[in-house]
């Protein structure tokens, strides 16, 4: 069976930006007859904001969105994480490091596709004493690549074009990296569909689920909604919250911005109707690659 899922950080309400990855997700989800899992990424605790998590989950209520099964917490998963880290220390895969950031960058030679790549220090030296340690996954010279549904074909060079990353850190904080491709694996889910800006993470996280044996699920990634400014919406650029009212209409305007043919009168339709329309007309062909904005509007 298909099983997709949505999987928020609770750093703030939903915004329209959030509802289009939200829509799309869903609609291929149900499209394909399966499941569609919610899951709160909550496993940074220092970014989550009090009461978002409630916030988000009544809001996807409001918007009419249903999911399967319980929702997965991932603050509540550390047991799970920590022994997966047990079985890669086992395998001599990772190895701790105590390096700052200013060191990594005063030290490093290469750029990757995120900025310089660790050089291995500590990989190669003893990490510091009495020191806090973050643990890092070791990489190799190999080619990572995938067929993206809407991005195309892509491949990274773990090695030098990522480098070793961190999948604990210092501050005891398991990283996003290693608990999506757990979780991910953990919940079966085989078809990801997500915003643009985690492009560049899904290779890292195909190499992980290699090591680890997990299937590799199909990725999809969504243009991303762009402000006036050309900067994606997130609170950090003072994206609107999702309306409480006029539901109908902002659903309507993401379905929209998914490029899915919508008929003129669906606006009429009960919240419902709107949905099950979306769920057997959805054509995840029609998204474009690029970003771009919604109209003329600042959402």
């Amino acid at each position: 069976m298909s099983v997709g899922r949505f999987a928020p950080s609770p750093t703030g309400p939903l915004h329209f930006g959030s509802l289009v990855a939200a829509v799309a997700s869903y609609c291929d989800a149900r499209q394909r007859s399966g499941q569609w899992l919610l899951r709160i990424e909550d496993v940074d605790t220092t970014r989550s904001i009090k009461g978002a998590s409630e916030h988000i989950i009544h809001t996807l209520q409001r918007y009419g969105f249903v999911w399967d099964g319980e929702i997965v917490y991932q603050s509540q998963r550390s047991d799970i994480y920590q022994q997966v880290l047990e079985q890669l220390l086992k395998q001599a895969l990772a190895y701790p490091c105590t390096c700052s950031r200013k060191e990594i960058s005063d030290s490093s030679i290469l750029q990757g596709i995120e900025g310089a790549i660790y050089p291995g220090t500590c990989r190669l030296h003893p990490a510091k004493k009495d020191t806090a340690a973050a643990w890092r996954l070791k990489t190799h010279d190999i080619a990572i690549s995938f067929e993206d549904l809407i991005q195309g074909r892509q491949q990274h060079n773990i090695a030098t074009d990522i480098g070793d990353f961190v999948i604990k850190r210092a501050d005891g904080l398991f990283s996003y990296q290693l608990a999506v491709v757990v979780d991910d694996a953990l919940q079966g889910v085989t078809h990801i569909v997500r915003g643009a800006d985690l492009l560049n993470s899904t290779t890292r996280q195909i190499f992980l689920q290699h090591i680890l044996g997990y299937t590799t699920p199909v990725y999809a990634h969504i243009p991303l909604v762009i402000n006036i400014q050309g900067q994606k919406l997130s609170k950090q650029t003072l994206a609107e919250p999702l309306p409480d009212d006029n539901i109908k209409d902002t659903l309507i305007a993401a379905l929209g911005f998914l490029r899915q043919p919508i008929p003129e009168h669906l606006h009429t339709y009960p919240l419902k109707d709107i949905w099950q329309w979306a769920h057997t007309h959805w054509q995840l062909p029609l998204i474009p690659p690029a970003n771009y904005s919604q109209g003329d509007q600042r959402w």
